[in-house]
C-alpha cells in the first residue's frame, strides 16, 4: 500500500497546505520583525543581531539534512512523517512565545540559543510536511498544485501575523515591547494548532506502515548518502539559483520595515492595507501558476518570473532616485507603489513555487541513479540552502545599514536624506544583480515535463521487471 494512492483532491491539498502556516509565521517574524525588535526595542547592536540570525540559520541548516534523512528512515505504523508532525509543534510553540517575551536585551549566546531552538523545531515540522509532496503524488502538475496550496497558506499565515502585528499587537507603534509579547503568543498558538490539524487531516491518507531501513543509522553513512543525493546536477542547479534568490529575499525581508518607514514613509493606514496587497498577489499567483506551467513548464516559468518580479520591485527605487516618483508618504506615492509591489510579488512567488516543485521532480531523477527515494533529504537540503542564504541576506542587511550610516533607534523623518538615499540605492543595485543571476542559473535546470514523464515510465517498467523476476526465480 502506498501513501500516494489516488488523485490529489482539493480537500487533501487544502489540509496539506495548512501545515505551512507555521513556517510562514516563523519566516515573517524572523525576516520582518526580529532584527527591528532586537535593535530598536531591546537596544541591541544591529550587527550583533544580524550575526546571531545568520549563525542560527547556519546551525539550523546543518541540522536540516539530518532531520530529512532521519524522517526518510523513520519506521512506524503511521509512516515516516506523522510522528514528527505530532511531536514537534508543542515545544515549538513554547520556544516561539519565549523569544518574543524577553524582558530586556539578551546576551549574544542567549539570543543565539533561542533562535536555534525555534529554527530546529520549525524544521522538524516543515521538513517532514513538505517531504510528503513527492510521496503523495508523482504527477508533474499535481505536485505544483500541492506547492501552490503550501505557498498560499504559508504566505497567508505570515501575512495574517503581519496584519495583526501592524493593526492590533503593535497598534501603538513598532517599538511597543508589550505588543511583541502578544504577537509571540498568537504565533505560538497558530503554529502548534495548524501543524497538528494538518497532520490529523492527512492521517488517514498517509498513516501507512513504513518499512525498516535496510541498513542501521550511522552518521558516516548518512553523510555519504546525502552527498550522493546532493551531487545530482539538477539539484545543484536548484541550490545555486535558490541560494541567490534566498539571499536577495533575506535582504528584502529584513530590510522591509526600514524601507517602509524611512524610504517610502508608510503611514499606519498604509501598514494596515499593505499585507492585503501582498496576500492578493499570492492569490493571483495561486490562480494563474498552473496555466503557466502547462504552457511553459516549471523551469522557464521560474526563470522568467524571477526577472519580471524584480523589475517591478526595483523600478520605484530607480524612479525615486531620478526624481520621477511622487512625494513619499502621500497617496500619490503609496497607491502606485502598492500596484508595483502587487505585480512584483505575484511573479516572485511564482518563481519560488516553481523552483520548489522542481525539487520534487529531482526525487525520481535521483532514484533512477541511486535506487533510493530521498524526499526528506532533498527538501531538507533545499531548506538548508534557503536558511544559509537567508542568513547571509540578513547579515548583509546589517552591513548595509551600517554602511548607510543609519543611527540606532532612528526615527522616520529625523534621518539625513543622504543616508536614506544611500540605503535605497545600495539595496536596489544589489537586488538587480541578484535577479539577473537567478534567471541565468535557473535556465540551466535539466528536467522538463517530457523528461519527468519518461523517467516515471522507465521506473515503472523497472519495477514491473523486478516483480516478474521475483515471481520466477
Amino acid at each position: 500500500m502506498s501513501a500516494g494512492a489516488g488523485p490529489i483532491t482539493r480537500p487533501l491539498a487544502f489540509v496539506h497546505g495548512l501545515g505551512s502556516i507555521a513556517y510562514g509565521i516563523k519566516d515573517n517574524g524572523f525576516s520582518t520583525f526580529l532584527l527591528l525588535y532586537c535593535n530598536l526595542v531591546l537596544g541591541m547592536d544591529p550587527r550583533a543581531v544580524s550575526l546571531v540570525l545568520m549563525l542560527a540559520l547556519v546551525v539550523d541548516g546543518v541540522a536540516d539534512p539530518l532531520i530529512g534523512y532521519l524522517s526518510d528512515r523513520t519506521h512506524s505504523r503511521w509512516g515516516k512523517r506523522l510522528p514528527w508532525l505530532y511531536l514537534a509543534p508543542i515545544p515549538l510553540a513554547f520556544a516561539w512565545a519565549t523569544l518574543w517575551s524577553l524582558p530586556s536585551a539578551p546576551g549574544f549566546w542567549e539570543l543565539l540559543g533561542l533562535a536555534v531552538t525555534v529554527r530546529i523545531l520549525i524544521s522538524a515540522c516543515e521538513v517532514p510536511s513538505v517531504a510528503l509532496v513527492p510521496e503523495l503524488t508523482r504527477d508533474y502538475d499535481e505536485r505544483t498544485t500541492l506547492m501552490r496550496y503550501r505557498y498560499l497558506f504559508g504566505w497567508g499565515g505570515g501575512l495574517l501575523a503581519m496584519f495583526l502585528a501592524y493593526n492590533v499587537f503593535l497598534s501603538k507603534g513598532l517599538l511597543d515591547g508589550v505588543g511583541y509579547r502578544a504577537y509571540g503568543l498568537f504565533g505560538a498558538v497558530m503554529m502548534a494548532g495548524t501543524v497538528l490539524v494538518s497532520a490529523l487531516g492527512q492521517h488517514r491518507r498517509i498513516a501507512v506502515p513504513s518499512p525498516r531501513a535496510q541498513t542501521p543509522f550511522r552518521l558516516s553513512t548518512a553523510f555519504v548518502e546525502l552527498k550522493e543525493s546532493f551531487s545530482h546536477k539538477a539539484f545543484l542547479v536548484l541550490l545555486a539559483g535558490g541560494g541567490l534568490a534566498y539571499t536577495s529575499q533575506g535582504i528584502t525581508f529584513s530590510l522591509s520595515n526600514y524601507l517602509y518607514l524611512f524610504v517610502w514613509r508608510f503611514t499606519k493606514d498604509d501598514l494596515k492595507y499593505y499585507p492585503w496587497v501582498l496576500f492578493l498577489s499570492v492569490v493571483a499567483c495561486f490562480l494563474t501558476l498552473g496555466a503557466m506551467h502547462k504552457r511553459w513548464g516549471k523551469r522557464d516559468t521560474a526563470a522568467a518570473t524571477a526577472l519580471i518580479g524584480a523589475v517591478f520591485w526595483i523600478l520605484p527605487f530607480f524612479l525615486r532616485w531620478q526624481g520621477l516618483w511622487p512625494q513619499e508618504g502621500t497617496s500619490a506615492s503609496t497607491i502606485p507603489l502598492f500596484a508595483m509591489f502587487f505585480l512584483s510579488n505575484w511573479f516572485s512567488v511564482a518563481a519560488m513555487i516553481s523552483a520548489s516543485s522542481m525539487v520534487a521532480d529531482v526525487v525520481e531523477a535521483s532514484e533512477e541513479k541511486t535506487g533510493r527515494r530521498s524526499e526528506g533529504a532533498f527538501f531538507a537540503g533545499n531548506m538548508f540552502m534557503a536558511k544559509c542564504a537567508t542568513g547571509l541576506g540578513i547579515f548583509a542587511t546589517g552591513m548595509m545599514l551600517s554602511f548607510a550610516g543609519l543611527p540606532e533607534k532612528a526615527k522616520p523623518g529625523e534621518v539625513d536624506p543622504a543616508v536614506i538615499n544611500t540605503l535605497s540605492l545600495t539595496y536596489a543595485a544589489v537586488v538587480s544583480v541578484f535577479a539577473v543571476l537567478i534567471a541565468l542559473v535557473l535556465r540551466r535546470f535539466p528536467i522538463t515535463r517530457a523528461d519527468h514523464e519518461a523517467r516515471l515510465a522507465a521506473l515503472a517498467a523497472a519495477r514491473v521487471s523486478l516483480d516478474g523476476e521475483g515471481m520466477h526465480p
